[in-house]
């Protein structure tokens, strides 16, 4: 049996280099030293054996060592930026956490933010500045922070004394400026590693400014994207009205709050005017759509919980049961909700958080020993929604048409849908369209790979056969078209249940009843680089579009970018995406290389195709904004054979010429 598997934040003194090596070098020589296999199948290191292992084995890691060893831990996964969830992002929101927590305590209003390329952040805000006396302790000491006292900092975000600490920790420059009362002491560091400190008379402001640029070597090949620091931006400033945040210059504010973040996120026109109303440690802002599903948005004191969590689902259960007494009416709670986009946002005294991250709030209960989340949110949501109804006879009205109207198609393919059900368990049983992955989103026993599971959508056998025969079986699974879906553009929900393909792809996926269940993190579509994979790509993502558009809203939809070329000598072999890589390849390699244009995925041999979707595969995110005009881009691109597009066709069509002698 293998001893050990993975490095310890405790570990041997034995496995650890000679003194004269630096900390650093010793803690990747003992993960490479276990990686390798150096303890093998019924060996054990003496200096591992029982009777060796005495209190002088044990070390005890010093200062942020357990950070850089197991970032993990403390910021969830590292990534380079391209995602939202990525760990630069993490490290951003650690530090504007401390500044927002200023404000929240009327202690500065404005928090200037400069991104320089995309690599290195500043953050300065006009708060009290933190202590000098302690200035050392506050960013490199784990467990050391002013916010474990809640008299201070009641409801604040940061209260497990890791965040800023994580940051320094992680980046290769890290700078730290308390201004109080006509002095400054400045510390810089590099990787949680003190190289000055030093003290200053000045005349600026009181606040903080904190400078940091990410480790490259975690954080490989990193790169700011604005779109993400701005969405995080903005929802600072709608839960905390007032506040202006100056992002390189440019002014974000927010005077409505939730209303705000509604209006800027909506991609369907509300029915009736969005209901906000506000209260003690809660507000809420809410209106019905006439698009499929539900989408919310969360918050516990500032903190955009992007996996809801307690006040969440207490809101999602009192909504539907308040206006169901309201009407009293004998309604299903599913009809109730269907078109709704929520917002929601409460202040909870030292809340809980199921990771570091801060994602998904934990906590039963608003204070310790008080009422619980879901009765306050409830108590709440009975008051002031049934008291707003009652007032707005004309937006009840509303609210009473749509939930009739979502009863109606309900009804109406009761008998379909029951069918369907039928068909997709069976199909599961043996559904030859799916090739299924061991570990799926929500797994508990999904060892923290659950992020990373996915599932390929593919066009016919050839290329989904190329996919399954190199993917990983861990997280990676495999549904397979049987040619062109339908165009469901314009049709009701009821074409899920009668169209197989649909319905079995919707099973798969597990997003009946909401993406709450979805199965898989990413749900990426791999087609071939021509007309026919353009198409295919634009009517699943018209069906997503049409109902289940929080699919998309949530960054889980992705395109699979596939090489149109390979160029390779006898020594090298290049993969090109575009004309423009491939000219670049032909001048690399030399005279005469060999050049295969890949018509479509099927011709991707398997050994060739595991390359294009490990951990560096191409993939581009599908984005809806507000700005995006869908109904009618769908309308153009997807609808009956308008006018429009029959002449913008006859308008841009360019005829090419054969060139070939």
């Amino acid at each position: 049996m293998t001893f050990m598997t993975e490095v310890d934040p405790v570990v041997t003194e034995g496995s650890l280099l000679a003194d004269e090596t630096s900390k650093e070098e010793q803690l990747k020589a003992a993960a490479e030293r276990i990686n390798n296999a150096e303890l093998t199948e019924g060996e054990l290191d003496e200096s591992m054996a029982p009777e060796h292992y005495e209190a002088s084995d044990l070390r005890v890691l010093e200062g942020l060592e357990a950070v850089r060893i197991r970032p993990g831990m403390y910021i969830g996964r590292l990534g380079d930026g391209a995602h939202a969830e990525d760990g630069i992002y993490v490290l951003l929101k650690e530090v504007i956490d401390n500044s927002i927590d200023e404000f929240k305590m009327q202690a500065g209003k404005k928090i200037e933010i400069t991104v320089e390329e995309n690599l290195r952040v500043s953050v300065r805000d006009y708060g009290r500045g933190i202590p000098q006396g302690k200035l050392i302790e506050a960013v490199s000491m784990l467990n050391t922070g002013g916010k474990y006292d809640s008299k201070a900092f009641k409801k604040s975000v940061g209260l497990n004394g890791v965040g800023v600490k994580a940051v320094n920790a992680l980046s290769s420059r890290f700078e730290v400026r308390s201004y109080r009362d006509g002095k400054v002491r400045i510390a810089t560091f590099s990787k949680g590693n003190l190289l000055t400190d030093e003290t200053q008379n000045t005349e600026e402001e009181n606040g903080t400014y904190i400078f940091f640029e990410p480790d490259n070597t975690l954080f490989l090949n990193y790169s700011f994207k604005p779109e993400f620091i701005e969405t995080m931006l903005r929802n600072y400033t709608y839960l905390n009205t007032g506040l202006a945040i100056i992002y390189n210059g440019h002014r974000i504010l927010s005077r409505n709050g939730l209303v705000d973040l509604l209006n800027d996120n909506m991609t369907a026109t509300g029915l009736y005017p969005i209901i906000h109303l506000k209260g003690e440690d809660i507000e809420i802002a809410f209106t019905h759509t006439g698009q499929y599903g539900e989408e919310y948005y969360s918050f516990v004191n500032g903190q955009h919980t992007t996996q809801g969590g307690t006040h969440q689902s207490a809101f999602k259960e009192h909504i539907a049961r308040t206006i169901k007494e309201f009407f009293n009416k004998n309604m299903d709670y599913t009809d109730i909700r269907n078109g709704l986009v929520a917002a929601i946002a409460v202040n909870v005294e030292e809340p809980i958080f199921e990771s570091q991250t801060k994602t998904k709030l934990g906590s039963t209960n608003m204070a310790p020993g008080g009422m619980t989340v879901n009765k306050y949110v409830g108590d709440f949501i009975k008051l002031e929604v049934d008291n707003f109804l009652h007032k707005n006879a004309d937006v009840a009205e509303a609210i009473q048409q749509k939930i009739q109207e979502s009863e109606k198609e309900r009804k109406a393919i009761a008998g379909v849908t029951k069918l369907a059900r039928e068909r997709a368990k069976k199909a599961n049983l043996h559904n030859r369209k799916l090739r299924d992955c061991r570990i799926h989103l929500n797994d508990p026993k999904g060892k923290g790979l659950e992020e990373d599971s996915c599932i390929f959508i593919t066009e016919g056998d050839s290329a989904s056969g190329s996919i399954t025969k190199s993917r990983d079986v861990n997280t990676q699974a495999v549904f397979s078209l049987r040619g062109k879906p339908l165009n469901s553009f314009g049709l009701t929900k009821k074409v899920v249940y009668e169209n197989e393909e649909f319905n079995l792809l919707q099973a798969a996926l597990n997003i009946e009843d909401g993406i709450e269940g979805l199965r898989y993190n990413k749900v990426i579509v791999a087609t071939d680089a021509d007309v026919d994979g353009m198409h295919i790509r634009l009517l699943l993502i018209t069906f997503f579009l049409q109902f289940f558009p929080d699919l998309i809203k949530k960054g889980h939809v992705y395109i699979l970018q596939t090489p149109l070329f390979r160029v390779r000598n006898k020594k090298k072999t290049n993969y090109c995406y575009s004309e423009e890589e491939r000219i670049n390849a032909i001048n690399e390699l030399g005279p005469n290389p060999e050049i295969t244009r890949f018509k479509g995925l099927g011709e991707i041999s398997p050994d060739e195709f595991k390359h294009f979707i490990g951990k560096d595969m191409r993939l581009e995110q599908v984005t809806l904004r507000k700005t995006d005009a869908v109904k009618e881009l769908l309308e153009f691109y997807m609808g009956k054979n308008t006018m429009e597009r029959q002449n913008f066709i006859i308008d841009n069509l360019v005829i090419e010429e054969d060139l070939a002698s």
